[in-house]
C-alpha cells in the first residue's frame, strides 16, 4: 500500500470494492490528510465536500471499510480500494450504494443490434445472426415464437417469460436485418389505436382494439 495518488489538483475519487465479491460499494473523495489517516487506521477516511471535514467512514454506523489493499489508477488520480465492510457501506442499510437499477425499455434493442451488427466482434450471436443472413433469422425467429407457443400450452410462467424474451430479441434483429425502426412499428399501432378509440360503426380497416 505503498502507493500514493497526485493530490496537486485537490480531492482525488476513492472506489470502494468489497475484497471477497468484488462488488463495488461506494464512491467517495480523499485530501491527502484522509488518505494518510486511511493508511495508518487501516479504515477508510474520506473528506466531506458538503460539510468540509474529515470524516470515518462507519463513525455513526460503527460499519467500518477495513482496508485490504490500495490500487491507483495509470493516472495516478483515482484510488481503487479494497475492503471487508464490517456491515451494509451505503447510509441506507444497502450493501452498496450502488442500487439503483437503470431501467431498460424494449426499444433499447433497436440500439443493441445496431451496435452490434456494426462491430466485428465474431463472439457477438447478433453478429452472427446477421452475417447469416435473412433465411437463417427468419428461421431462428420462428422457432423461437413456437417456444413461446409451448410454453403457454404448458402453462409456465417462468419458461414463457423467457421465450418471450428470446422472441422480442429475435423480432428486434428481423427489424434491423429488413431495414425497418421500430418507430415504423409505433407509428402502425398509433393508428391503429387512433382508429379503434374513434370507431363510431363505420367499417374500418383493422380490428378494432
Amino acid at each position: 500500500m505503498a502507493v500514493k495518488p497526485d493530490f496537486s489538483k485537490g480531492l482525488v475519487p476513492a472506489i470502494l470494492q468489497d475484497n471477497q465479491t468484488q462488488q463495488v460499494l461506494m464512491l467517495g473523495y480523499m485530501n491527502e490528510e484522509a488518505y494518510e489517516l486511511t493508511l495508518r487506521d487501516k479504515v477508510c477516511w474520506f473528506y466531506s465536500r458538503s460539510k468540509a471535514r474529515l470524516w470515518k467512514k462507519g463513525e455513526s454506523s460503527k460499519h467500518y471499510q477495513y482496508v485490504e489493499d490500495i490500487r491507483l489508477d495509470c493516472d495516478q488520480d483515482t484510488l481503487l480500494i479494497k475492503v471487508t465492510p464490517a456491515g451494509p457501506t451505503c447510509h441506507t442499510g444497502s450493501t452498496s450504494c450502488f442500487n439503483t437499477e437503470i431501467p431498460f425499455f424494449v426499444d433499447s434493442l433497436e440500439e443493441i443490434v445496431a451496435a452490434r451488427a456494426q462491430s466485428d466482434d465474431e463472439k457477438s450471436y447478433t453478429h452472427y445472426l446477421l452475417t447469416s443472413g435473412i433465411e437463417k433469422i427468419t428461421k431462428k425467429f420462428g422457432e423461437e415464437a413456437f417456444e413461446v407457443v409451448i410454453a403457454a400450452m404448458k402453462a409456465d410462467h417462468k419458461e414463457l417469460t423467457n421465450e418471450t424474451a428470446d422472441v422480442l430479441y429475435h423480432l428486434f434483429v428481423l427489424l434491423h436485418a429488413c431495414d425497418v425502426p421500430i418507430a415504423d412499428v409505433k407509428k402502425v399501432l398509433q393508428a391503429r389505436h387512433q382508429k379503434s378509440g374513434n370507431f363510431k360503426g363505420e367499417r374500418q380497416d383493422v380490428q378494432d382494439w
